[in-house]
């Protein structure tokens, strides 16, 4: 049985992701703008690529975690636009890479960047978007922006070069999966927190508070989205069911599994990864659902998303404290 999410003190009636959004909408519209202008090339591929991205849409959950940080830590002007903007082009940036890396050809329901323009643009684009990323620090000119977003960019390629080491090895353990996650996931969000508070020019302890808010919720994420490959509906996930089994992504509920199980079930699962065989995703459901290894994930996950609630309690209480709880709630609750 999944445990209940802890409530952060508040008086105001619980939010959820819909109001969270709806708070940040003018500050959400002001980024989409930025974002589709910023984009602009006299590149025609560039142009076509980039389009084809934003027309992926999604929650954009990463800035809008900048967005409701700033405001929760006091800022009141415009300029977390920008650093929402950054913090977008860096994870769209990875997302063209992944993709790449994965041989991947859905995402968000539709088909990716690699699959209609090729491998070689979705590389070069990605680029891009790294490059213009960064032109957008220049402009935004905070030294301390621009040291955390190059630590954090540099933490990303490690965690894709240390995923790429562990494909398709039955052998990787639980911390090694927390290692890797935490460099791919947990930075970016922990960055979007601390981005937050440098604009509002907050104290260390509140930019401590919504950086670690936003580690824990990157954990959570991830993790939720781990086990949701593996039980999900492939039509409300938006991507193909499977996938990390057929990539040879040893995620924590495989992980958990062949810890639980006995030596017929493990060389099942064993085999399966190590093959990325996806004929063998009927039988790795049912024994990662039989061991408890989904149950496991799940409130693995949970914990992330409560530590992020506490994260929160040392803020002052206001709408945007609780859009932020809010998105901790949807990151283990939702079902894609």
């Amino acid at each position: 049985m999944s445990a209940q999410l802890r409530p952060i003190p508040s008086t105001a009636q619980r939010a959820d992701l819909a109001d969270a959004l709806a708070l940040a909408a003018e500050d959400r519209q002001a980024v989409d703008g930025l974002i589709r202008d910023r984009l602009r090339s006299d590149v025609l591929l560039v142009n076509q690529v980039a389009e084809h991205i934003v027309a992926g849409g999604g929650k954009r959950l990463r800035p809008l975690v900048v967005l409701l940080a700033a405001r929760a830590a006091g800022h009141g002007g415009v300029d977390h636009h920008l650093a929402a903007a950054i913090i977008e082009f860096i994870h769209t940036a990875t997302l063209l890479h992944d993709d790449v890396v994965d041989e991947s050809d859905l995402r968000r329901g539709q088909r990716t960047a690699n699959a209609v323009f090729g491998n070689p643009a979705s590389v070069l684009v990605g680029d891009f978007l790294y490059s213009r990323a960064f032109q957008l620090m220049v402009e935004l000119g905070r030294a301390e922006v621009m040291a955390v977003m190059a630590d954090t960019t540099n933490r990303i390629a490690e965690g894709e070069v240390m995923q790429l080491m562990h494909v398709h090895n039955p052998d990787v353990d639980e911390a090694a999966y927390r290692c890797v996650i935490e460099r791919k996931t947990a930075v970016l969000f922990e960055a979007a927190g601390r981005l937050g508070a440098i604009l509002a020019d907050a104290s260390q302890a509140t930019g401590d508070a919504l950086a670690r808010y936003g580690r824990e919720l990157g954990f959570a994420f991830q993790i939720a989205d781990d086990w949701l490959d593996y039980v999900a509906d492939a039509d409300a996930l938006g991507k193909n069911l499977g996938d990390d089994l057929a990539e040879g992504k040893a995620t924590l509920p495989l992980i958990r599994a062949l810890s639980m199980v006995d030596a017929d079930e493990r060389e099942t699962l064993r085999r399966a990864l190590v093959d990325g065989d996806l004929s063998a995703l009927p039988a790795v459901q049912r024994i990662i659902a039989r061991c408890g290894a989904i149950d496991y994930a799940r409130t693995a996950a949970e914990a992330h998303a409560d530590a992020a609630l506490q994260a929160l309690d040392s803020l002052p209480a206001s709408p945007e404290r609780e859009a932020l709880a809010a998105i901790a709630r949807y990151a283990v609750e939702r079902d894609r």
